[in-house]
């Protein structure tokens, strides 16, 4: 068995070395798709890692409290990303994060709200610039720092707000910009501090804090009354009862809302959604896509094999003539579509990381190299092979040896 397995794989390197050029362009068409499927899951899984990094970074003494819905997670997702309020179902309030706030264990608890607005300050003008409508206890949850200035506080007035390292420069065309002020939503704001500058702008909030003004909620819902929470971070004194916590947390909020359980107490592992879940489904989307030029590349292994069993169709009459078996057939032409799907999967797998490597020069994305993923991608090329190329083995196999003697090439 071994010696007949080394007879059908030294036939199947010389048909492939004979149709050099041939044989690269069919692994190839094999390794694109395997290479955008590594490139896709290499920068997503760099960008998931982002995120629970910063999640264990805050440290493990954080609960999130966000509204839920009874819709599927895909229909949320997409409605979060073409609303302009995605939250407007949101049943959380500044009551509740005093409610919150009251319970022994927490440390400090902060809103969250988001909108958008039109800035302009002289010449500078943004388009649709982030405001975040919060508390003072953020800068204690948060892993911000501030680089003039200071953070809100409960001595600020209702006009002071707090800058975004780059739209401060943005703005001002300068990273120090406190004691200047911007109007937006009818009123004069004065800006009393400026964070540091922020690498990483993926987080866990889906908020870029870099390009963010920050002012008190209430003056936020001031302006907008229709602005809604849409999450409460939660500090706490003690890990080792975190989940007791949650708990004490969901009780007390439902009293707080008459029985109204329309929303989710996350932490741990939990709090990256629905920064995660959104990824997920990108990536998902992405790889189906990648994974139709995998079946075109399959399609051309596929077309190579007819191709080269009607080249070897008197061979295969003498081979069968001499005592070979249709088995023997089958097993040395699966064997040669094998061996150019591998190949172009190895080849897929080596672009797509070092593609990887080269966007990672230029984007703060660390390539994410997965071997589960190498091994998946392993198996994807061995199913390709198996059936693009169980087609031609057969056609190859259940020829008439007296029909294959007579062909002349």
């Amino acid at each position: 068995m071994a010696l007949l397995f080394r007879t059908h794989l030294r036939l199947a390197r010389t048909s492939i070395r004979e149709n050099r050029t041939r044989s690269f362009l069919t692994c190839l068409g094999i390794a694109i798709g395997i290479a955008s499927i590594i490139l896709i899951l290499s920068l997503t899984g760099s960008i998931s890692r982002l995120i629970s990094n910063e999640v264990y970074d805050i440290g493990t003494d954080l609960i999130v409290v966000r509204p839920s819905t009874t819709k599927d997670e895909v229909t949320t997702i997409i409605e979060e990303l073409t609303t302009a309020n995605s939250f407007q179902t949101s049943n959380l309030s500044l009551g509740d994060v005093t409610t919150i706030k009251g319970l022994s264990a927490v440390t400090a608890a902060a809103p969250i709200a988001t909108t958008s607005n039109t800035i302009t300050v002289d010449d500078n003008t943004i388009p649709s610039a982030t405001i975040l409508g919060t508390t003072p206890d953020f800068i204690k949850i948060e892993p911000l720092a501030i680089s003039t200035g200071a953070f809100l506080s409960n001595k600020n007035p209702d006009t002071s707000i707090v800058l975004g390292h780059s739209i401060s420069i943005d703005l001002f065309n300068t990273p120090n910009s406190v004691g200047k002020t911007i109007e937006f939503y009818g009123k004069r704001f004065i800006v009393v501090g400026v964070l540091e500058h922020i690498e990483e702008t993926i987080n866990f909030d889906n908020i870029d804090f870099d390009h963010t003004i920050f002012m008190n909620m209430s003056a936020l819902s001031e302006a907008i009354p229709s602005a809604q929470i849409q999450q409460i971070n939660v500090k706490v004194d003690s890990t080792d009862t975190l989940s007791a916590i949650a708990e004490s947390i969901e009780a007390a909020l439902t009293i707080n809302n008459s029985g109204d359980t329309n929303f989710t107490v996350s932490y741990g592992g939990q709090i990256a959604h629905p920064a995660s879940s959104l990824l997920n489904i990108v990536t998902g989307m992405l790889t189906l896509v990648a994974g139709i030029s995998l079946v075109v590349g399959g399609i051309g292994v596929m077309n190579i094999m007819l191709v080269s069993v009607a080249e070897r169709t008197h061979e295969i009459g003498i081979r069968k003539a001499v005592g070979a078996s249709s088995y023997n057939i089958l097993m040395q032409f699966i064997l040669e579509s094998l061996i150019l799907s591998i190949s172009g999967g190895f080849l897929g797998i080596l672009l797509g990381y070092t593609f990887a490597f080269l966007i990672s020069i230029i984007t703060p994305f660390t390539p994410y190299i997965s071997w589960e993923a190498i091994a998946i991608t392993f198996l994807t090329t061995v199913a390709i092979g198996l059936i693009f190329g169980v087609y031609p083995a057969l056609k190859a196999a259940y020829k008439r040896p007296i029909d294959s003697l007579r062909h002349f090439r």
